[in-house]
């Protein structure tokens, strides 16, 4: 037995003859052959048993039976004229959720304070923003752009990079006038050392290089392992150790003398880019995609490093 969903279609084309008036008008609306036109029209006839239209080579008259189904789909008509306009407006217009993944500190420092702007210039847009050191699935968690640090394997995420991890090593002030200050990486045996961990970082050994012609490596027996860069931050600004990190994660520590450089006649040889990936352009919409370039602009001004 054949169902009226089955017939959605020829219902539409049955209120577009009538609409155009002809079934070469409807055929041209629909960019359709005429015989097409005509053919679902019987079709549809067949499935409701009765003549839905009386034929002639001039007009085209509605049945008692035509202008009955015609006033019982007016709602059907509505609702899909509605659910055109709304898809369309989301297309053309940046509506909906964005859901954002980035790493704590990062997030917190860089991402976190392009908000407001963002929600400023695209009011109807719901930002919905993940922080987690963790390496997250976008397909899996439904997220739209992510922030990743490292080099990424093959993949269909877009990608583009927006800067470039460095690495460097701080210390308080009070943690240095209580333990003094090394003079080289050799003396870390010496200290405590603060270790950031996560999927892919190790935690037992740090690298320096000595104006690219020396690389040395360094064992190191940390004194605390944590897996969010916020505590690792905040444990050194408490006078808990030494931290390797990126300097631009550490700016405004800096800035009020929180933190201290050391080992600045070295520098670490591991490099990494940081991109930001979004999903394929295909399953994008057009908030994902203002969103994007938006902080792609930002982003890239932001971390940049001379």
């Amino acid at each position: 037995m054949q169902h009226l969903h089955q017939y959605l279609g020829h219902l539409y084309v049955f209120r577009l003859v009538i609409e155009q008036g002809s079934f070469q008008g409807a055929a041209n609306q629909l960019g359709l052959p005429r015989s097409s036109v005509s053919k679902k029209l019987a079709q549809l006839e067949g499935f409701v048993d009765q003549r839905l239209l009386h034929r002639s080579t001039r007009q085209l008259r509605l049945t008692d039976a035509g202008a009955a189904l015609l006033e019982a789909t007016e709602t059907m008509a509505q609702l899909m004229s509605n659910t055109e306009h709304l898809i369309l407006s989301h297309q053309d217009e940046a509506v909906g959720r964005v859901k954002i993944s980035c790493s704590t500190l990062m997030g917190q420092r860089y991402l976190l304070p392009s908000i407001p702007l963002l929600k400023q210039r695209y009011p109807k847009i719901t930002f919905q923003v993940n922080l987690s050191d963790r390496v997250v699935n976008l397909l899996d968690e439904g997220v739209d752009i992510a922030i990743r640090t490292g080099h990424l394997p093959d993949s269909s995420l877009v990608a583009r990079r927006i800067g470039e991890k460095r690495w460097g090593w701080f210390a308080s002030p009070d943690y240095l006038a209580s333990r003094g200050e090394p003079n080289s990486p050799d003396d870390l045996s010496q200290h405590q050392c603060l270790v950031f961990s996560n999927q892919t970082t190790t935690i037992d050994h740090w690298h320096f290089s000595n104006d690219g012609s020396e690389i040395k490596t360094i064992p190191i027996d940390p004194a605390m392992v944590v897996d969010d860069g916020r505590t690792l931050v905040e444990l050194a600004t408490m006078g808990q150790g030494i931290v390797m990190i990126d300097p631009l994660l550490v700016r405004r520590e800096l800035a009020e003398g929180k933190l201290m450089p050391i080992f600045q006649q070295w520098r670490s040889p591991e490099l990494q880019p940081i991109h930001l990936v979004c999903l394929g352009r295909s399953i994008r919409s057009k908030a994902v995609e203002v969103v994007w370039q938006a902080l792609v602009e930002g982003l890239q001004r932001d971390l940049i490093q001379p």
